[in-house]
């Protein structure tokens, strides 16, 4: 019995580690800027395995220049995808180099199987630091496409 305590002890911590669905993460001002355009938005940073695999799933809405940004330490591949299970809202994905220049976007529709593995997958097509969610048509109703660049902090916009 003495043998099973720590195996249970892992059990328990790894259902510990899941981020609910009401998370509260890290909020930032940041701007999204083209030849044209500045666009202030509001992002929610999701840095750890468990924020990233929980993302914007069952959540109704988001803001209209409200998003989240999903960060990875080192660069993912162009194979590597995000998927819309249990995720309410379409939504757009940026996928974005390392500082911040867009080299993709795509839109994603919510997928209502019961199964994940029934969901269609986004990969990005090209390698990758970040990617930003924000509502779907929000890149192409501000003009917003590869090239043009997300700036975190407060200042970024002025």
């Amino acid at each position: 019995m003495r043998a099973l305590m720590p195996i249970a002890g892992l059990l328990f911590t790894g259902c510990a580690a899941a981020v609910p669905a009401n998370q509260s993460l890290p909020v930032e001002q940041a701007c999204l800027v083209s030849d044209d355009t500045r666009q202030p938005i509001t992002i929610e940073i999701a840095t750890s395995p468990a924020q990233r695999s929980q993302g914007l799933m069952s959540r109704p809405s988001l803001d209209a220049d409200s998003g989240m940004l999903f960060v990875y330490r080192n660069e993912r591949d162009p194979e590597d995808s995000f998927w819309m299970y249990r995720t309410l809202i379409p939504l757009d994905i940026a996928y974005l180099d390392q500082d911040g220049t867009i080299r993709a976007i795509h839109q994603m529709d919510p997928c209502p199987a019961e199964k994940g593995r029934n969901c269609p997958r986004y990969p990005a097509g090209v390698p990758y630091y970040y990617a930003l969610e924000m509502n779907q048509g929000y890149f192409q109703n501000r003009g917003l496409s590869a090239g043009d660049r997300l700036l975190r902090g407060s200042s970024a916009c002025q």
